[in-house]
């Protein structure tokens, strides 16, 4: 048996009797349940052994898992109780803890989604108070989804920063993902049935429903493609295309077949992929469970557990400077695999926590000194999902992020070798194997490309006039949907709050209801239909002839008029910053609508999300940012490509001119302001007031806890 001992700093065990008559029953407790539930007969612990590995300081390792109402945690125990027993094997004391788990899935558009993001910092809060209170040196972390593995790296790395402030040993950790959960498929006679509703709808002269069920029957089934189901289905009814117990049927029949039994991290490049692809980037997830398509086996787990035990005595392996020396990494990885939008904030929220001073500007610095081209080439309409990519892994034909960075250098991207990672070596050690490295090495349907699609990806910052900052998805859209939105001007269409901006996208009539409202003045369609026709195209000289209706007809024909859904009073302090998922999806699965409209927010998008989706506005309505004074019909022109979203005057814009208006907002429309904040404020009585979000940072600086921030002060070093 090793005697592997922790030297530096106090021992809470030691002098302290209390914690040696509490916690040998908890460690021979869950040693209990690893003997007999997976039938292990070569380990002994009595108490007294317990009792010793205490006293004589010898690693503490908390086994954190999740919530077995996560998906993602399904089969969690299994995975703890092999953890626990290598742990006392390597000659450590395994405890496990567990903490709750929000499904961004189950809390989209209800109240549940306003306590999401908020879960995160507790999450954080949460793993630091059970590992200062039990005194625990290092986490085994059963890596669940969304935004919880950040949250845990973030408790984790400042934790560490502040035990080594006090001349503590530093705290170190291993990750192990879930497995990826296998997306779902519509069974034939279902299938057939929504053919023949499509059939239906285009004998009905109602084509573009047809369209629709179609295009979105193309992906591969799971609670996101269910939601985009759901709308479809809800315009079908009010077009008496289906009625509501064919909508019923239809949405019970596509749920129960979305997912798998065995859990896991859903199949689609979300956020709960994008963070396993963050935590294996930031080095701190073994190779040996990072993609798997079963739960790890024994094996697998002893691969995570021994390289963790036997570094735990080196500080150059501690949490807080594994997530500091491959930020740089980090961020590259993220950009290629064109990871979620919401990972930004987490990720500047990390450094926060690992001590670093480092916002979006720094992010930005990352991200375009050396632009990172497009070298993932995941489709749920293709079969290429994340359990493929998986599959891919396990079959040993390539190494999951190992292959991605060693790809990036082959495209001249700067990977920082030397930064430590949890295996107990650098990556230069790691990819000095190049065994089934190359992404050559998948013949068929390759996910990860050595010949880059395109010459960019990730997540693009915005500057504008109006707004500080914002963000969006590039590698989320098409480049011919980028070209569809590029340079275009665009009229707003303002609401106050998810609710609104979807019950909107649900309207069948909506253009109609804008066309016949009169929604936007005639000299303002005309100047659009000309700055927004192509070259070629001769409309907007044609327009001035049209009256009001055939004119705002003709423009939407043409995809010449464009729309803004802008939907404020969403950002963080306003509405703990919920997810916009499912307007997004609402948009995207609207042949019709798709190519007139892009979605803007304060509020946060789904890591599903595709498309047109602009958020993180900073700053937020809530802090009197001038998207709370944008009204239905101003001007919004959006440059993608040159990374720029400004509000547009409107007198030269009649003159054949777009040029950013210098116009105060909030000194012009301080009474629509005030009513404004007044609603956000009552708005904000539907959150528990535990859980409101009134002391954080903004979007650009992670959405943290400002003492966070405030302790947050080592200058960032950017390596290049």
């Amino acid at each position: 048996m090793r005697e592997l001992r922790i030297v530096q700093g106090a021992n809470n065990y030691g002098d302290n009797i209390q914690g040696k008559a509490n916690e040998p029953i908890c460690v021979a407790g869950l040693l209990d349940r690893a003997r007999y539930a997976l039938d292990f007969d070569d380990i002994d612990y009595p108490l007294d052994a317990i009792y010793d590995r205490l006293h004589a300081n010898a690693p503490r390792v908390g086994i954190i898992g999740g919530s077995l109402d996560h998906p993602a945690h399904v089969v969690d125990w299994e995975t703890v109780l092999k953890a626990a027993y290598r742990i006392w094997k390597m000659g450590g004391v395994p405890f496990y803890f567990g903490i709750p788990v929000v499904c961004d899935g189950t809390a989209q558009s209800n109240a549940g989604m306003c306590y999401s993001l908020q879960s995160r910092n507790a999450v954080t809060s949460m793993v630091v108070n059970q590992m200062e209170g039990q005194s625990y040196h290092g986490a085994f972390v059963i890596q669940g989804c969304d935004k919880t593995p950040m949250a845990i790296l973030a408790g984790l790395a400042t934790l560490d920063v502040t035990r080594q402030a006090r001349g503590d040993a530093h705290v170190f950790a291993t990750f192990a993902p879930a497995h990826v959960l296998k997306g779902g498929t519509i069974p034939e006679d279902l299938l057939a049935e929504l053919e023949d509703a499509a059939v239906k709808a285009e004998r009905m002269g109602k084509a573009h429903f047809a369209e629709d069920i179609r295009g979105t029957s193309a992906y591969v089934l799971q609670c996101a493609s269910a939601q985009a189901f759901q709308g479809i289905f809800e315009r079908m009814v009010q077009e008496s295309v289906i009625d509501d117990a064919e909508r019923q049927h239809f949405e019970k029949y596509l749920s129960v077949h979305a997912c798998d039994g065995k859990g896991g991290i859903c199949a689609f490049n979300g956020t709960g992929n994008s963070s396993r692809n963050m935590m294996s980037a930031f080095g701190i997830v073994h190779p040996s469970v990072e993609l798997l398509t079963e739960p790890p086996t024994q094996e697998q787990i002893d691969g995570a557990v021994d390289p963790m035990m036997l570094s735990c005595a080196d500080a150059t392996f501690s949490v807080g400077n594994i997530v500091r020396e491959n930020i740089e990494n980090c961020v590259r990885v993220f950009a290629a695999t064109g990871g979620s939008t919401n990972l930004v904030m987490h990720l500047v929220a990390a450094m926060a926590h690992a001590g670093v001073r480092f916002d979006l500007g720094d992010y930005e610095q990352i991200l375009y000194s050396h632009p990172v081209p497009d070298i993932f080439d995941y489709s749920l309409t293709e079969g290429r999902d994340i359990y493929a990519l998986a599959q891919q892994c396990c079959d040993g034909d390539i190494r999951g992020m190992e292959t991605v960075l060693y790809e990036l250098m082959r495209n001249d991207i700067p990977v920082h070798l030397d930064a430590p990672t949890v295996t107990g070596t650098s990556w230069r050690e790691r990819l000095s194997d190049t065994s089934n490295l190359s992404a050559d090495g998948v013949s068929k349907n390759p996910v990860i490309l050595s010949t880059p699609r395109r010459p960019f990806s990730g997540v693009d910052v915005l500057k504008g006039n109006f707004i500080e900052s914002a963000v969006v998805k590039i590698s989320g859209m098409k480049s011919s949907q980028i070209d569809e939105f590029d340079g275009k001007a665009h009229f707003v269409l303002y609401y106050e709050n998810e609710e609104e901006a979807t019950e909107a996208l649900l309207n069948v009539a909506l253009l109609d209801e804008l066309r016949d409202g009169g929604a936007f003045p005639r000299e303002d369609l005309l100047a659009m239909a000309d700055h927004n026709s192509a070259p070629e195209n001769t409309a907007g000289e044609s327009a001035a002839a049209l009256d009001y209706d055939d004119l705002f007809d003709a423009m939407a024909k043409e995809r010449t008029l464009k729309l803004a859904i802008l939907i404020s009073g969403q950002g963080p302090v306003a509405f703990g910053m919920p997810e916009q998922f499912t307007p997004t999806q609402y948009i995207n699965h609207n042949y019709a609508l798709n190519p007139l409209v892009v979605l803007i927010s304060d509020g946060r998008f789904s890591g599903v999300s595709y498309g047109a989706a602009i958020g993180h506005v900073t700053p937020e309505a809530a802090a009197g940012g001038d998207i709370l004074y944008l009204m239905t019909g101003d001007l919004l022109h959006i440059r993608l490509r040159d990374r720029r979203l400004d509000l547009i005057d409107r007198d030269a814009f009649h003159a054949g001119c777009v040029e950013p208006a210098t116009a105060d907002l909030a000194a012009e429309r301080v009474a629509l302001g005030e009513e404004r904040l007044g609603r956000i404020s009552r708005r904000r009585r539907v959150i528990a007031p535990t859980n409101l979000m009134l002391d954080v940072t903004d979007a650009a600086r992670g959405v943290i806890p400002q003492a966070v921030a405030e302790f947050a002060t080592d200058p960032y070093k950017f390596k290049g």
